[in-house]
């Protein structure tokens, strides 16, 4: 435990005669009656932009208009120093934000992460009243972290002193060691996967030299008791297992921590030029400005906004690959510019109060699947500058029915006859899963419908996850059958953070337009990306459907929604009308992404 105490120290008494001279006061007559100087200070009420001239004097508005009353709050939750400074920054920093007044304050969980040292307002006059308002019971506490390294543990660092009520902000030490005890954490949950890995080696080396081949060896070690799957864990569609309902967030992150799925990306040159075209191309707008990398993997984004002349670069990643990126970064002799750092964005404390750009390559299959957007969100609301830019800037979610009878035909119907046996039943999840594959063109007979517009500006989280966003398409060629459904994504990078994007958002028109901006899309019309595009295939049940004809419109609506086992995962449902000679054809189906 380190405890950090406020500790004011006497001078040691002195015999020199100078100092006495000059601490002897007997002459200089007419000094006593000078009123001492006293700085004015100004207090920030917590809901609004009065001020006071001390906190005594807040309180009682703060909770009479704003409903906040902070002594109470403090009692409730048995706050100590430190958590009154988190508490006081995130009832700030809630206050900025739209639709979160009154902040909840119900418990200590909202407001625990380390972020919330950092001062959201500069010179916070009741950060530094803390023991005028609440007392000088008030404990000046900071957790310390103790960790093991094998057997050995290491001692507990000695107490030291700071005075933090009169000096709560960054450079303070206080802070200094609350980064540095993230960072210990960080470290430790390395060298315990470092651990786990070497272990895994070791008893990988004992079977081999028990005379077992590697295959054999490897077989048994998957097979022991320990890597035995659960009821409580599930296999996804992908080949991931997730606890059901636990925290998939470990596999989540544990999933980027290899070298195959960057080296997919980085070879996805629409994806990686359109960023380095962007920043390159726009280097004014990067010139000595501050960027934060949500996600940033291998680093490539980073290095290409201090290649362009950034000031800054933060770039944080919650997977192993964060140890990678900052070796690339040093290995590019970026170090001085570039800062890396492990941990959710969420949690991890950045070296600055506000950035001048968020980049990131946050999209997912279908564009929303895995949530990354959310913290991307998240990291704009608590860090971007009001007039900083987001890039990309603009994502617009397109559908367009498909006609793919190759594909069904190898897919199948090639179930039914297996080497003369009926072996349907090997199809039957292909109906509930969306297929991520390359379609063809020429199965897209109709043009495709925007249905979810998304400005990274001005989007808020809550509209990520919607029941009904209408969608009409009108088929340009005749359809054998309406075999599914296609979705796909296109993506904007605009220079202005005021700019609202392309009107129907689609990027081949803009760029073919004129359009000064990057653009790409991830559509079958599209060079390939890894992202492909999302296959929902329709279960007939067996009844066979008609041909529909060009001229026919195909209309209806499209919902995404999170799943309860893995907020990571969606599930996309799909309502659709037919109008044709004989009515209108009617029909609804949900498909699972996890």
């Amino acid at each position: 435990m380190v405890n950090i105490i406020e500790a004011d120290r006497e001078a040691a008494p002195s015999d020199s005669s100078e100092e006495a001279d000059i601490l002897d006061l007997k002459d200089d007559e007419g000094w006593e009656d000078q009123e001492p100087d006293v700085e004015k200070i100004e207090v920030f009420c917590l809901g609004c932009s009065q001020t006071f001239p001390d906190a005594q004097s807040m309180l009682p508005h703060c909770r009479d208009t704003h409903s906040i009353d902070i002594v109470k709050v403090q009692k409730t939750l048995r706050l100590d120093y430190l958590e009154m400074i988190k508490m006081i920054n995130f009832i700030r920093a809630e206050g900025r934000a739209v639709g979160r007044w009154p902040p909840d304050l119900s418990s200590k969980d909202a407001f625990q992460s380390e972020h919330w040292l950092i001062p959201q307002l500069e010179d916070d006059a009741l950060l530094y009243s803390l023991h005028d308002v609440i007392g000088e019971d008030l404990e000046d506490e900071l957790s310390g972290v103790t960790f093991g390294v094998g057997q050995i543990e290491v001692a507990q660092p000695p107490q030291r002193s700071y005075n933090l009520s009169r000096d709560p902000r960054p450079d303070n030490p206080i802070y200094r060691i609350a980064e540095m005890e993230q960072r210990v954490k960080s470290a430790q949950k390395d060298l315990e996967q470092h651990k786990q890995l070497l272990m895994g080696d070791m008893e990988l080396h004992g079977r081999l030299h028990n005379g077992l081949t590697r295959e054999e060896a490897t077989l048994e070690a998957h097979n022991s008791p320990q890597d035995v799957q659960s009821p409580d864990t599930e296999k996804g569609s992908c080949g991931n297992t997730s606890k059901v309902n636990g925290d998939t967030d470990s596999s989540y992150f544990a999933s980027y921590s290899g070298h195959d799925i960057h080296e997919t990306m980085l070879k996805d040159t629409v994806r990686t030029d359109a960023y380095r075209d962007f920043i390159y191309e726009n280097k004014d707008l990067f010139k000595n400005k501050t960027v934060l990398d949500v996600g940033c993997g291998t680093g490539i984004l980073s290095m290409f906004c201090a290649r362009a002349g950034a000031k800054r670069v933060i770039a944080v990643d919650n997977s192993d690959i964060i140890n990678f990126a900052r070796e690339n970064v040093y290995r590019n002799g970026m170090g001085e510019t570039i800062t890396c750092l492990r941990g959710k964005i969420e949690e991890v404390i950045l070296p600055v109060k506000t950035v001048d750009i968020i980049v990131s390559e946050w999209m997912g299959y279908c564009l929303l699947y895995e949530a990354m957007l959310d913290s991307v969100l998240w990291a704009r609301d608590h860090y971007l500058a009001h007039w900083g830019l987001m890039v990309p800037s603009h994502c617009t979610l397109r559908i367009a029915p498909m006609a793919d009878s190759e594909y069904i035909g190898d897919h199948i119907h090639h179930w039914k006859n297996v080497y003369g046996f009926d072996m349907s039943s090997m199809c039957r999840d292909i109906y509930k899963d969306v297929v991520i594959r390359e379609v063809e063109d020429s199965a897209v007979p109709a043009e495709s419908s925007p249905f979810l517009q998304l400005c990274l500006r001005t989007t808020k989280k809550e509209e990520l996850i919607f029941a009904s966003k209408a969608f009409s398409c009108t088929l340009k060629a005749d359809m054998e059958a309406l075999d599914g459904f296609v979705i796909w994504f296109d993506t904007f990078f605009v220079q202005s953070p005021y700019f609202r994007g392309p009107a129907e958002g689609k990027a081949e028109e803009y760029i073919r337009q004129g359009g000064q901006s990057i653009a790409f899309t991830t559509g079958p019309h599209g060079k390939r990306t890894h992202w492909q595009q999302g296959c929902l295939l329709i279960d007939h049940k067996g009844k066979t459907e008609g041909t529909l004809e060009k001229g026919q419109i195909i209309s209806g609506t499209v919902g995404y929604e999170k799943r309860e086992d893995d907020n990571r995962a969606l599930d996309i449902k799909v309502q659709w009308q037919v109008d044709n000679s004989q009515g209108k054809v009617k029909g609804k189906q949900s498909w699972s992404m996890r």
